[in-house]
C-alpha cells in the first residue's frame, strides 16, 4: 500500500475509533454520571427533566456527526478493497442497525417526548399535568430501551473492530 494510502487508512480508522467513542462513551457517561447527578443535585424533576432533554439533544448531535463518520470511513475501507480492513458482513449490519435505531430516536422520539414534556411542564391543572407525565413516560420507556440496544450495538461493533484488528496482526506476525 503506498504511503499516502496508508496514511489515509490510518486516519480513516482513527476517525471511526473516536466517532464510536463519542457514541459509546458519550452514552456510557450519560447514563453512568449525568443521569444520577442530575437527579440528586437538581430541585426537581421539572428543571432536572429539562436538563437532561436539552443534554440528549446535544449529544444525538454528536451521534448525527458519528453516524456520518462511521458511515464515510467503511464506505472508504470498502472503497480501498484492502484485505487487511475490509468490511465483514457482520460490521454493516450493525452499523446499519445503529443508524437505523439512532434515526427512529433522534428524527421521531425523541422529539415526540420533548413535546410531551414541555406539556407536561406547561400544565397547570394537576389532574392535566399527572395524564400528561403518564404520556410522556409511556413514550420515553421505549427511547430509554433503544438507547440502551445502540449502546450494546456500539459495543458489539468495537468488538467486531477489535477482532479484526487482531486477526489481521496474526497475518503479520
Amino acid at each position: 500500500m503506498m504511503q499516502q494510502s496508508r496514511s489515509g487508512m490510518v486516519a480513516c480508522l482513527t476517525l471511526e475509533f473516536v466517532a464510536l467513542g463519542v457514541w459509546v462513551g458519550g452514552l456510557l457517561v450519560l447514563i453512568g454520571a449525568v443521569i444520577p447527578t442530575v437527579f440528586n443535585t437538581f430541585g426537581g424533576q421539572d428543571t432536572g427533566g429539562l436538563f437532561l432533554t436539552r443534554t440528549f439533544e446535544g449529544y444525538n448531535r454528536f451521534v448525527l456527526g458519528a453516524m456520518t463518520i462511521l458511515s464515510a470511513a467503511t464506505w472508504y475501507r470498502w472503497w480501498s478493497g484492502d484485505p487487511v480492513v475490509q468490511v465483514s458482513r457482520g460490521e454493516t449490519l450493525v452499523l446499519l442497525l445503529m443508524i437505523v435505531i439512532a434515526g427512529i430516536i433522534i428524527v421521531v422520539l425523541h422529539p415526540y417526548a420533548a413535546s410531551l414534556q414541555a406539556q407536561a411542564f406547561a400544565a397547570k391543572d394537576e389532574g392535566a399535568r399527572k395524564v400528561a407525565f403518564e404520556e410522556f413516560f409511556r413514550i420515553h420507556m421505549p427511547v430509554r430501551s433503544l438507547y440502551m440496544v445502540n449502546l450494546f450495538l456500539g459495543v458489539v461493533l468495537l468488538g467486531i473492530k477489535a477482532k479484526r484488528l487482531l486477526r489481521g496482526q496474526d497475518s503479520h506476525s
